[in-house]
């Protein structure tokens, strides 16, 4: 599916990972919805380089744990931008603790932004999506959604749950021609890890990734856009991760 003259709807797509794409998007000829929770001066950045591009970039402040919010994305998408192709669900966060360390509050906030936002998201966008020939959905998984990490349940959790969601939704929706796919991404250098202490990067590179750096929000954007014009992969979860997770540790 070629993304000229496509709508793309990104959730988190204000900075890091879904920035870039929003970016790429552009620069094959689409229009983007990007969603954040604050129009800052980063989101007016990304609003201005995909203008320069000569393409339309709508913003849409929102909160995709709530469930208004999530519909109203898709809503005031296609009454700015005409339609919806693509729905790319990248918004997220990290919840950390072990079982006894998180609260229940922030359990069920976790499900609410990374995979009741998905459903949600979903079923404003299908009606839509349908009166097309083709299109594509993007889940945002993790390779903590493949292997356990420590003081990390929840995060584990809900991501493993997405990589689930797409492969029964990849087979309902094969008939409308709409491919559904997941993206797993390994160590990459946005506001996630900023945490992360120097002697724990150096670490990573040197002992966890095969390949010996970090990967950057580009790195997933060019596997985002390619499943979303890939026309003959669905129900996949790709992981981007320099080799972390193939490897015997």
């Amino acid at each position: 599916m070629k993304l000229e003259n496509k709508v793309v709807i990104i959730t988190g797509g204000t900075k890091g990972i879904g920035a870039a794409t929003a970016r790429l998007v552009a620069s094959k000829g689409g229009d983007v919805a990007i969603v954040g929770r604050n129009d800052d001066n980063e989101t007016k950045a990304v609003v201005s380089d995909i203008e320069k591009m000569g393409r339309k970039c709508l913003m849409i402040v929102a909160d995709m744990g709530k469930a208004d919010d999530a519909r109203r994305v898709v809503d005031e998408t296609v009454a700015a931008l005409g339609g919806v192709d693509v729905l790319f669900h990248n918004a997220g966060g990290g919840t950390p603790g072990g079982i006894m360390d998180v609260a229940p509050e922030d359990w069920m906030s976790a499900f609410d932004v990374h995979v009741h936002a998905a459903y949600y998201l979903v079923r404003a966008a299908l009606p839509v999506m349908r009166t097309k020939d083709e299109g594509a959905i993007v889940f945002m998984s993790s390779v903590a959604g493949i292997q356990a990490g420590p003081g990390a349940i929840t995060y584990g959790v809900v991501k493993g749950a997405l990589q689930q969601f797409t492969r029964s939704l990849a087979r309902e929706l094969g008939g409308d021609n709409i491919r559904v796919n997941c993206l797993a991404p390994g160590i990459i250098r946005t506001r996630f890890h900023e945490k992360m202490t120097p002697e724990s990067k150096q670490h990573n590179i040197d002992n966890r990734i095969p390949i010996h750096r970090e990967g950057t929000s580009e790195d997933v954007a060019e596997a985002a856009v390619f499943l979303m014009e890939n026309e003959f992969v669905t129900g996949e979860n790709i992981v981007v991760d320099g080799g972390m997770t193939m490897r015997i540790a």
